[in-house]
């Protein structure tokens, strides 16, 4: 395994690589849910590259990009096993340098729900994915369905642009009590993870509602929210039932529909899906 940090490097190394190449970009502290994007993309290509950079663009003023976990020796050691050909591991300032001015905008579905409580979050997001899309030139690009509006902007980006790759989305890991695997989880103390399964609850409650036949999308998000409400060290940002591709909200639910949710459990936000 190749590990590489400059972008030059990257571009020399990528002429070697036999074809197809998959890809997997990650910010690092990684956990089951990349690594089965990673054995995925395996399976699939001939070559893997993983990239592991923290984003400064995708986070707000008063986020954590300082306290973001990182342990790229950890990380480095699992790619490994993973028979994983390079990691390209740039600096903040090797994605950015001193006179970078062009970014990339979300569009439409960027500014709902993450887009609008965490503003500029997916043109960070967008520009920084392009960018590693233009340096890697992967056949295959591999994400979870975690972030399924993080999802959804690269896929309308990379259609929209016209970018030469296909976008693969794999289903949410999760823990075996439910909680959804995100390097944030190492952030929450005992009590605050017993908590933090309220957010699946809710959502199996309108998966569950749904099947028996409820079709009022109002109706869903009210006893969610309900749900939700009854654990005191939960704080909702939002709880949405959207159109799975648009992210318009619904009065009434016709599939394929996202039901997604922020919610901040003591200081840690924390995001999870399902699709009906």
């Amino acid at each position: 395994m190749q590990v590489v940090e400059k972008i030059a490097g990257m571009r020399h190394l990528r002429r070697q690589l036999a074809e197809p190449v998959g890809f997997v970009p990650t910010m690092g502290y990684l956990h089951d849910g990349h690594l089965s994007l990673v054995r995925a993309a395996r399976a699939e290509s001939r070559s893997v590259v993983v990239s592991i950079f923290v984003n400064p663009t995708q986070f707000g003023p008063q986020e954590d990009l300082a306290s973001y976990p990182r342990d790229t020796e950890r990380d480095l050691t699992l790619l490994t096993k993973e028979a994983v050909d390079a990691v390209f591991m740039p600096s903040a300032a090797e994605m950015y340098p001193g006179r970078f001015g062009v970014y990339v905008d979300g569009g439409k579905t960027a500014g709902r729900l993450e887009g609008a409580c965490r503003p500029g979050h997916f043109r960070g997001v967008a520009t920084v994915v392009a960018k590693l899309f233009n340096i890697v030139r992967p056949t295959r690009a591999y994400f979870g369905q975690k972030d399924a509006q993080q999802v959804a902007v690269i896929k309308k980006m990379v259609a929209d642009l016209n970018m030469d790759l296909e976008v693969v989305a794999l289903p949410t890991v999760r823990e075996p009590d439910g909680l959804a695997m995100s390097s944030r989880n190492v952030y929450l103390n005992p009590a605050e993870r017993r908590a933090a399964l309220t957010l699946y609850r809710s959502l199996c409650l309108a998966q569950r509602l749904w099947r028996e036949g409820e079709t009022d999308a109002g109706l869903l998000r009210r006893k969610m929210v309900a749900l939700i409400e009854k654990e005191p060290l939960a704080s909702i940002d939002y709880v949405s039932i959207a159109g799975a591709e648009t992210l318009d909200e619904l009065d009434e639910v016709k599939p394929p529909v996202l039901v997604s949710l922020a919610v901040r459990i003591g200081g840690t936000r924390l995001i999870d899906n399902i699709v009906l």
